[in-house]
């Protein structure tokens, strides 16, 4: 059983996460945050106080990755490693991209995952994870996952502002926000990068399985969610590409690609280690 010492630094940084969370929802989407005059003056401010949680989260998680004999990464330490580069992107992202309203996003779902460890804690580690091949892959992976989570949220987002503009209750501190064409065609860089590196993720792991998992590729739920998503958001660059596929559409590929993926990897993980126990 989990001792006090072990879970109480992980609820602080949930409880730093979620408190930023509440913040930018009451500054940017509630419509009783700070004036638009004192927003840029305040974006070094709101930088500098993720900085506390997401060194915390980052002593946590490595803690809970390399804490014993190798590389610990099951389904905890999966999702909490993948919303904190979620993090770190979107706050290197958002020195140069007006993404304020991700805020309120990104920040409920890093709370959630950082207690994830906690939770549904890693028994064994993993095989292979001394070789360059594995590392490589994992590093590509997690931040393919890590794109692809953002795109979602932003996307979300999208949506939300699109709404909000046609009923007329968009609150003040997100007029400021780029135009929703400008959003949407930074979504589909995202998207891009995301695809370039998941093609990478599933090249890397059929036609090199043996050196990074032992074993030979093959058929398995894992590599036919992965592949469905891995068409899904290829046939989206596509049509935005050739057809110019934006607005709803996007938002519906966007989400259902990123539904694939999450059934691909996580999934295939929680069935294993958490439904059947190994």
């Amino acid at each position: 059983m989990l001792g006090t010492p072990y879970i109480l630094p992980h609820l602080i940084c949930a409880i730093l996460y979620a408190a930023l969370a509440f913040y930018f929802w009451r500054r940017h989407w509630s419509g009783t945050g700070i004036s638009d005059v004192e927003t840029e003056s305040r974006r070094g401010i709101e930088h500098a106080a993720l900085l506390a949680p997401f060194a915390l989260h980052t002593w946590l998680l490595a803690g809970s990755m390399f804490g014993g004999a190798g590389m610990y990464l099951g389904v905890g330490n999966a999702l909490s490693l993948i919303l904190w580069l979620t993090v770190l992107i979107y706050g290197l992202g958002s020195l140069f991209y007006r993404l304020d309203g991700l805020h309120a996003l990104v920040m409920p779902a890093a709370a959630v995952a950082v207690m994830l460890p906690v939770v549904f804690p890693s028994t064994s580690a993993l095989a292979n994870t001394e070789t360059l091949a594995f590392k490589a892959h994992l590093l590509i992976s997690m931040l393919a996952y890590s794109l692809f989570t953002i795109a979602s949220l932003h996307v979300m987002l999208m949506a939300i502002i699109e709404r909000r503009l046609h009923s007329g209750t968009l609150p003040p501190s997100l007029r400021s926000m780029p135009p929703l064409l400008t959003m949407e065609a930074l979504l589909f860089r995202i998207i891009a990068a995301g695809f370039v590196l998941l093609t990478l993720t599933i090249a890397s792991g059929v036609l090199f399985s043996e050196e990074l998992f032992g074993k030979p590729a093959r058929f398995s739920h894992k590599t036919v969610f992965g592949v469905l998503s891995w068409l899904i958001f290829g046939a989206l660059l596509g049509g935005r590409w050739f057809y110019g596929w934006r607005g709803r559409t996007a938002v519906r590929w966007t989400l259902a690609g990123f539904l694939m993926l999450v059934l691909a990897y996580i999934g295939s993980k929680f069935v294993l280690e958490v439904i059947l126990g190994r």
